[in-house]
């Protein structure tokens, strides 16, 4: 569609009014026929205001016939116009040979950057730092040395193990390959405690090689050694070891959540209207000049640029601009109603940070009820392996 206006835009189109008690029927009609309409506006019922290219108005007379509506043309747009208001047809010679030139300087800059993570995984600000690196759109392909690029990204990205960057066309390809984040392991031929991970309450511990510090039952807060990298002989004086073993404990994850009983909700209606905008580089061209026909509207927006073949990108493209409207509901909730929707969410958020539900051995729901809201509590006890190794310092 995007190329379809922009071709319109430059063969020629009409705004035009359309009159009559059967607007709707008008509409239907032109998209079964697939004539392309665009920047629609209606006033009262029977009034409809939309751009439509040449080729497509001379189709319109019979649909007009059809549905008994009056077409009228309010403006005329576009290059054939323009040709015919100077009636100089060397305009369109030179129209044609500065698009020429526009194709071939941008040729020479980046007007997209395509950004490829191995499985789709997320890589936070990778966009931000390959720009401060020089790689952003509109920068001359000249300048950009991708050894440097990929060398210096590799110097502040820990968490990147791989990049390779193409320049294809307009289009920079950027592939990355993420790290993934090593387990702390200390060397089992180094001095190690070790020590806990999590505050907890002991539940279980084993000590094959070095010194329990904990009893079954002991409260120990995050850092506390666990087992000592130490062990004393019968014959011999202590001496340093690689601590080995598994210890066990109880463990919590608490999260709290209010629920108002009365509460304001936007819902959909399944109405939306579409507004186009033009893009050149920074600069927008709107191609719509009213607001938004509904009072209460949530908005999305897709980008297009507009490129030949696979990788020749031009530094033009379209924004599709969909409101889509909304309306405003009080939605009221009894105590019950509060308190298990609280609970679902809670529920959701705290599991989702435990590995192992079957380790869940008991689950703690508080709840304070207010004129306004009930405050729900939670709370899971769970049984983990809350020990991990730290290297003894010589």
């Amino acid at each position: 569609m995007y190329i379809g206006i922009l071709i319109r835009l430059i063969l020629g189109y009409v705004r035009i009014e359309v009159e009559g008690y059967y607007i709707e029927r008008f509409i239907n009609i032109c998209t079964n026929r697939k004539i392309l309409i665009w920047n629609l506006k209606r006033k009262r019922d029977v009034n409809l205001y939309l751009n439509i290219g040449i080729s497509d108005f001379k189709r319109l007379s019979e649909i007009a016939r059809k549905t008994k509506c009056r077409v009228k043309i309010l403006k005329k747009r576009g290059v054939p116009f323009l040709l015919n208001r100077y009636k100089k047809r060397k305009i369109f010679g030179v129209f044609l040979i500065v698009m020429c030139v526009l194709i071939y300087i941008s040729s020479g800059y980046i007007w997209n950057i395509e950004i490829n993570v191995q499985d789709n995984l997320e890589l936070t600000d990778i966009e931000t730092e390959l720009q401060s690196l020089g790689l952003k759109t509109g920068v001359k392909k000249s300048k950009i040395n991708t050894d440097d690029i990929i060398s210096n990204l590799r110097l502040v990205r820990s968490d990147i193990s791989w990049i390779g960057i193409d320049i294809e066309g307009t289009n920079a390809i950027v592939n990355v390959v993420k790290a993934d984040e090593p387990p702390a392991i200390v060397d089992n031929k180094e001095y190690s405690n070790i020590i806990a991970k999590k505050d907890g309450i002991i539940t279980k511990i084993t000590a094959r090689n070095g010194t329990a510090k904990v009893n079954v039952g002991d409260t120990v807060q995050k850092g506390n050694i666990l087992i000592e990298g130490v062990m004393e002989g019968k014959y011999t004086e202590a001496r340093k070891v690689h601590s080995l073993g598994e210890v066990q404990a109880k463990v919590w994850y608490t999260d709290s959540e209010k629920v108002y009983f009365e509460q304001t909700l936007r819902n959909k209606t399944g109405k939306e209207e579409m507004k186009y905008e033009i893009n050149f580089g920074d600069y927008k061209l709107k191609l719509y000049h009213s607001q938004s026909k509904f009072n209460l509207y949530d908005t999305e927006k897709e980008n297009k640029n507009l490129k030949f073949g696979k990788d020749f990108y031009l530094p033009i493209g379209f924004t599709k601009i969909i409101n889509k409207e909304e309306y405003e509901e009080q939605k009221e909730y009894s105590m019950e109603d509060a308190k298990r929707m609280a609970i679902e969410s809670l529920s959701a958020k705290l599991e989702e940070n435990i590995e192992n539900k079957d380790d869940i051995c008991d689950k703690i729901i508080k709840t304070e009820e207010n004129a306004d809201y009930v405050e729900v509590f939670m709370t899971y006890e769970v049984i983990e392996n809350i020990g991990e190794d730290e290297k003894i310092e010589s």
